[in-house]
């Protein structure tokens, strides 16, 4: 259940990192319908990244690991990559408005989902490193 409440956290918090993004740039009334819509797409995108790029380290680790550990050893690499592929994303794409904030939608979520999961209390705690 814990791992459901930390995937909802996320979901909520990329659609308005989203939304921000793309309203701060041109607000439009007519956008408005569009965001109770892209809860969808956002969601399932949300979902599959992390289940895909997150939730491994955490669900494979060994018993003597506990979340603190796991994030503190593979955290930087993990985030060194992301931020690398959404930069050479971004600057492929000329900085264009709608792939920048779908990149740090992403980028900030699977980041902020990387700490919830270390927050997160273990079964076991035997190595604290």
């Amino acid at each position: 259940m814990d791992t459901l409440k930390i995937i909802l956290k996320s979901i909520v918090l990329s659609t308005t990192i989203f939304w921000i993004i793309i309203i701060s740039k041109d607000f439009e009334t007519d956008m408005l319908y569009l965001i109770p819509l892209s809860w969808i797409p956002i969601s399932l995108c949300c979902l599959i990244t992390i289940c895909i790029t997150v939730l491994p380290f955490f669900s494979f680790k060994p018993d003597k690991y506990t979340n603190k550990a796991v994030f503190k050893r593979y955290f930087p690499f993990y985030s060194i990559v992301c931020f690398g592929l959404c930069f050479y994303a971004s600057y492929n794409s000329k900085f264009d408005i709608d792939l920048m904030s779908f990149l740090a939608s992403a980028f900030f979520t699977t980041t902020y989902t990387w700490v919830l999961f270390a927050k997160k209390p273990n079964e076991q705690n035997h190595l604290e490193d």
